[in-house]
């Protein structure tokens, strides 16, 4: 039987916890996000100048989105990256990776999935990276679900190798993983044939929206399951066009409630397209988000 001595000296142990580190129970709301695939064209022409407006509009964080193919970050190196992020006042945790069947030139990709991927892993470490992320699969690299269970070993395995460098392995959705096969989701043969602990899920909520799910339902479903978000909107048109985050009909004022539940560490404002510059459509966003979201 716990004494209330063992008791209090349990509860107050955990409250130690909760005080050192609050992270490993909550996210971090002072954190907001931007996947820097939003601002593509500026990173490739002036990324210096690009993370410092970022940074003035009020982002602290941000995703990178273009290492696959050059193992360089923008052109740079991991150390000459990193100090750039830092010198803005930035932080990069998490970062886009491609799986590599897809050839360019029919030459492999290095430093994706398939290929060279021990070099990725440490080049992300050394920038500071705590998330890897599968970004999107070629429709090539898509198939039927027994090729979703190949790619599912390619990721638990990728998960491994990430591991040992103390980086989580995720696999960002768009809506095709949501086109039933044989009456099944390839999202769910993801979701059940690669080990919960080595690979988790970064949760694309537009393409959820899009493809007709439920962001609720799948964190209620598989909890603790989806650490990165991306937090775009939808147009209230037939074409659901991107939109800027509150500006559309995704309920994210619902959905951020439950992330405790989904497991929520880091969430990034994304938008693939923008009606003029990407740089107004981010301030509208992180506007609404501060207001609104955390």
């Amino acid at each position: 039987m716990t004494s209330r001595r063992d008791f209090v000296k349990s509860a107050s142990l955990l409250s130690a916890a909760l005080f050192i580190k609050p992270s490993l129970f909550k996210y971090d709301k002072s954190l907001i996000g931007l996947q820097l695939y939003t601002v593509r064209d500026a990173m490739a022409s002036d990324p210096a100048g690009t993370l410092a407006r970022v940074a003035q509009i009020g982002y602290n964080s941000v995703e990178g989105a273009t290492y696959t193919g050059t193992q360089k970050f923008y052109g740079m190196d991991a150390t000459a990256f990193k100090q750039l992020v830092q010198k803005n006042g930035l932080i990069m945790p998490s970062a886009h990776y491609r799986l590599g069947e897809e050839q360019e030139n029919g030459t492999d990709v290095q430093g994706t999935i398939l290929h060279d991927w021990q070099k990725a892993v440490d080049d992300a470490a050394a920038v500071g990276i705590k998330y890897m992320v599968c970004a999107w699969l070629a429709p090539s690299e898509r198939g039927g679900l027994d090729h979703y269970k190949q790619l599912a070993t390619y990721l638990n395995k990728a998960g491994e190798t990430c591991k040992k460098s103390g980086i989580q392995l995720c696999y960002h959705n768009h809506d095709f993983e949501f086109d039933k096969q044989n009456d099944q989701y390839p999202y769910d043969v993801l979701l059940n044939e690669t080990d919960k602990e080595l690979v988790k899920m970064e949760m694309d909520i537009y393409w959820v929206n899009k493809a007709g799910q439920d962001a609720v339902k799948l964190f209620n479903e598989h909890p603790g399951r989806f650490p990165l978000w991306h937090v775009k909107d939808m147009d209230n048109t037939p074409q659901h066009n991107f939109t800027e985050v509150g500006n559309g009909v995704i309920d994210f004022k619902n959905i951020f409630k439950y992330a405790d539940k989904a497991g929520l560490k880091y969430f990034f404002v994304e938008q693939d397209q923008t009606p003029g510059s990407p740089f107004d459509s981010i301030t509208k966003s992180i506007a609404y988000i501060k207001k609104n979201l955390v």
